[in-house]
């Protein structure tokens, strides 16, 4: 039976991996700065099914005890702080956690088993602003934030780690992936969330920044499937996962609201406070790379928007608690 460590699994991304390896007949091991809270984030139907265990991303002595007494094969990395704008609080704690544990993880697997195949979630926010689109694994980076910066500085290192010492470590150069388990904060769910409460009449408009900001989203479940294939090749490289056309925040919005039977322009409110000079801008991956091993997508920019709206829709109408997702209906659950 093959092992594999999952950093930050509380999270949306962490989630769905250990879904996908428990349905591969995988041991799960999932790292947290406090297992029990983590539990109480986790479905039951997942957290009965895998092995929690605290760690630190500062403290590597206790990364190499997990290591040495779990013996996995297989390595991913979630753990991290989002961008947004709380980022620039305290961009160290971001270099610590996005970037500083990346090299930590890295140095103890060449420390203590060099086999164990790493996969890092790098992210498309390393591009920055350019002009040039889409965006491949050999696109130049000019990263715009702390969160940006510190990504890249994670994404260097698998590079060194993999040519230096030979180990099998990979990055995904992540492009906005979403799902339903996406957290209320992000713009994606928040639209979905708003489109839902204005249905039932809970409110009636939503504040949004630049509407014209165009990104690529794919679904999570086959962002998460890409990172698994990338780790079973027999060479490691770095992978672009995305879905290859970019779609601005406007077009979310009139997909959002359309399946409600509403038009957003009715609802949806561009404010220049929420806009950000720093935002990355003409975000599109190419996937020419990633197809080669096998991937496709298993579900369109479309019936993504419809899958996180009908869920939101479903919460409010069951009045659930929407920031504890183990309380979440079982449509929160879906492998598609």
């Amino acid at each position: 039976m093959n092992t594999a460590i999952i950093t930050g699994i509380s999270g949306q991304d962490g989630l769905y991996m250990a879904e996908l390896l428990l349905e591969k007949g995988y041991r799960v091991v999932g790292t947290t700065r406090s297992p029990s809270s983590a539990k109480q984030l986790i479905p039951k139907a997942i957290s009965e099914r895998i092995k929690l265990v605290n760690w630190d991303v500062d403290n590597y002595s206790q990364l190499c005890e997990i290591i040495e007494k779990n013996c996995p094969n297989e390595i991913y990395n979630f753990a991290a702080l989002s961008s947004g704008e709380k980022m620039y609080l305290n961009p160290a704690l971001i270099g610590l956690i996005n970037g500083l544990a990346v090299t930590k993880i890295l140095s103890a697997i060449n420390d203590i088993n060099p086999e164990i195949r790493f996969c890092q979630a790098s992210s498309s926010e390393m591009f920055g602003k350019i002009s040039k689109a889409p965006q491949t694994e050999v696109t130049p980076f000019n990263p715009q934030s702390p969160y940006a910066a510190a990504k890249l500085y994670g994404h260097q290192m698998v590079n060194i780690y993999r040519e230096h010492h030979g180990i099998f470590a990979a990055s995904a150069i992540l492009f906005n992936h979403e799902s339903p388990r996406r957290g209320i904060s992000f713009v994606t769910r928040k639209i979905t969330h708003a489109a839902a409460r204005i249905k039932l009449g809970l409110e009636s408009q939503v504040v949004l920044g630049n509407l014209e900001m165009k990104r690529d989203w794919l679904f999570a479940g086959d962002a998460i499937q890409a990172m698994w294939m990338m780790l079973q090749t027999k060479v490691a490289s770095d992978y672009v996962i995305a879905s290859g056309i970019s779609r601005s925040i406007r077009e979310f919005c009139q997909v959002a609201f359309e399946r409600l039977n509403l038009n957003y322009l009715d609802h949806v409110i561009s404010s220049e406070e929420f806009f950000r000079s720093t935002d990355s801008t003409n975000l599109e991956g190419s996937t020419l790379k990633l197809q080669s091993i096998g991937w496709s997508a298993s579900i369109s920019f479309k019936q993504l928007v419809h899958k996180m709206v009908d869920y939101d829709l479903a919460l409010l109408q069951s009045s659930i608690n929407i920031n504890n997702p183990k309380d979440l209906p079982e449509q929160s659950k879906w492998v598609i």
